[in-house]
């Protein structure tokens, strides 16, 4: 009777879900060029192992994702013992003894067998609205170290990159410098042949000396990428730089990879969005959870004891059961603690829509971020290739007018200056497509599948970024 009566009082949870309030289209373009590959599979389908070795130190050296690891598990043992809440309690004993406890009483042998069982009626259904929320903060927590290895694994790759542009660039440096020297000992020689000016010196020694300077800048900008993979990776430095080499690589040729048309979509893929989602879960369960303590709750009792007495020879079998209490507590009287409960719960889960919508926003403005970079840096690869292609026909005009006499040293270094300079540029917007392609990775949710998220949410966290 208590069981149907209080069955009918109902939790009043606020939604679980709510609306994401998402644009139904990207108001950037997408990319469509190159080779589509799928998320999971983008590092691979670079094909350089160096990367892909440094992306697996990294996650192992992370202390991002090892923390992340230590949440999930400690989220995974609380939902254990919330679903362990809805079944009953058993507990067992088992005693010996033997001794006199009076005078004139021989010495006797007890022994007792026993067990003890409790469970508590979830008839309004808080325990459900725990066990709820903890499988929510699982699959969160599995979502959110899913984010923290996209995380490492995007700084690694854009370390990388950068170390591998900035040893390009201390190429063009180099040659650049040697350019300015050389003008610089040509105007010496104008100089003393009285054809040239002493400003004329001054000026082409100290452009020697800038660019000297900005060499050694470059070199140590290259050293600091180094001990920054380092420092990412917990490899050893001079193993580190014996793998990485010392001459300079081209820059590789990035995949392309799709991103869906729909940024809801595309949204659904990002654990972050995920993990804020399932926190709007946890917020609505813990309105339940206080609106729960406002009503009665029924618990219900048993005990079984198998008990053997034996004295002077004689056994005596002293078994007890037990069935009961079957309690029922009612809330009568609190000063209106349990109703402030139940408001700040619900204020608390407002906060998390609130949080969850702006969490949204901010994700669909990072893959906006990133599709205007990326479009950006591809629409300009074409002119900054133009004019490299152009710089170098010109180098090569004054190269063979030089031959023939026609031009002076001090032109055909000039002219190689601007195309050190149009190379340079264009290794820069190369390093600035990368990072955008490794942006919107990011952006996208790194091949994060929320459907495998909460069928495993039990399992070990196994997938890679």
């Amino acid at each position: 009777m208590c069981a149907l009566l209080l069955s009918a009082c109902a939790l009043g949870l606020p939604p679980k879900s709510v609306s994401s309030q998402v644009s139904p289209q990207w108001q950037a373009p997408l990319p469509h060029q190159g080779q589509r590959s799928s998320l999971r599979g983008w590092w691979q389908a670079q094909g350089d192992p160096l990367l892909l070795d440094l992306l697996d130190a990294a996650q192992d050296a992370s202390a991002s994702v090892a923390q992340a690891g230590a949440r999930l598990q400690s989220a995974r043992a609380s939902q254990a013992a919330a679903r362990a809440a809805l079944l009953p309690r058993v507990d067992g004993s088992l005693a010996t003894s033997r001794g006199q406890t009076q005078p004139a009483i021989p010495v006797a042998t007890s022994s007792t067998l026993g067990a003890q069982a409790s469970w508590e009626l979830d008839v309004v259904g808080a325990n459900r609205v725990v066990k709820d929320a903890a499988d929510a903060q699982a699959q969160a927590g599995q979502a959110q170290w899913h984010d923290a290895r996209v995380a490492v694994a995007a700084e690694v790759a854009n370390t990388y990159f950068a170390l591998r542009a900035c040893r390009r660039q201390a190429e063009i440096a180099e040659r650049d410098a040697a350019s300015r020297q050389e003008t610089a000992r040509l105007t010496a020689l104008l100089l003393r042949a009285g054809l040239a000016r002493s400003g004329d010196l001054a000026l082409a020694q100290a452009s020697a000396a800038d660019s000297r300077r900005r060499l050694t800048q470059q070199h140590a900008d290259c050293d600091l990428s180094v001990k920054a993979l380092v420092a990412l990776t917990a490899l050893d430095e001079p193993l580190l730089r014996q793998r990485l080499g010392t001459h300079p690589l081209p820059a590789p040729e990035l995949p392309g990879f799709a991103v869906a048309q729909v940024p809801a979509q595309t949204i659904r893929q990002r654990p972050d969005v995920f993990a804020a989602e399932r926190d709007v879960v946890v917020a609505s369960a813990a309105v339940g959870s206080a609106q729960a303590q406002r009503w009665p709750r029924l618990t219900l009792n048993g005990a079984i004891g198998a008990l053997r007495y034996s004295s002077a020879g004689t056994d005596t079998d002293m078994s007890t059961w037990s069935f009961g209490p079957l309690a029922l507590s009612l809330p009568l009287y609190d000063a209106g603690l349990r109703a402030a409960n139940v408001d700040a719960a619900q204020a608390n889960y407002a906060q998390s829509v609130v949080a969850y919508r702006a969490k949204v926003r901010a994700a669909v403005r990072e893959v906006e971020d990133a599709l205007v970079a990326l479009q950006s840096a591809q629409a300009r690869r074409a002119d900054a290739t133009l004019a490299f292609t152009g710089y170098a026909q010109a180098f090569d005009s004054s190269s063979q007018r030089y031959q023939q006499g026609m031009a002076s040293l001090v032109e055909l270094e000039e002219a190689r200056r601007y195309v050190l300079a149009a190379e340079s540029a264009l290794d820069a917007l190369e390093l600035e497509r990368q990072r955008a392609w490794v942006s919107l990775y990011r952006a996208a949710g790194g091949g994060w599948e929320p459907e495998g998220a909460q069928a495993t949410s039990a399992s070990s966290p196994s997938a890679a970024p």
